[in-house]
């Protein structure tokens, strides 16, 4: 099982193999090296990751490294934590456009990011529980209305 790393306090300034160079005693054991850059000006963003193919030399590397010093800042390497989605958002593509790997852009088409959208779809509507006591209300007078007509 391979490990991530977070690499933080990155140089504005670091160039991809400045980083890269600061990992090659563990090159054994690397699985990847990225540096995060600006997608406007390809600077660092001041930090990147590194995957480590076990936990042991990710513990290492981290006890080695951090607090190194690089482009004249200390770096701080940690076990990075699991991607979480933002609550309440749903993955609602299709299976088969995961498998095609095709992404919607953000701009065209017609997205659903709602729980609730995404509930009614499956056939499981759960009301938002802050609103439970008015829609049952509403509910109510919507039936005393169709039995007076």
């Amino acid at each position: 099982m391979s490990i991530r790393l977070y690499v933080g306090n990155l140089s504005k300034d670091l160039e991809r193999q400045e980083f890269e160079s600061v990992f090659t005693e563990f090159n054994a054991d690397l699985v990847s090296v990225k540096l995060i850059a600006d997608k406007k000006t390809g600077k660092c963003r001041g930090f990147g990751f590194v995957t480590v193919k076990t936990d042991e030399k990710a513990d290492e590397i981290v006890e080695k490294l951090n607090g190194q010093t690089l482009a004249d800042m200390p770096i701080k390497i940690e076990k990075a934590l699991p991607r979480t989605k933002p609550e309440g958002e749903t993955d609602s593509r299709p299976r088969s456009e995961e498998a095609s790997g095709k992404r919607s852009s953000k701009g065209g088409g017609v997205r659903k990011t709602s729980t609730a959208a995404a509930a009614t779809s499956s056939g499981a509507v759960q009301p938002d529980p802050r609103w439970a006591g008015e829609l049952e209300k509403l509910k109510q007078m919507l039936a005393a209305q169709t039995t007076s007509s």
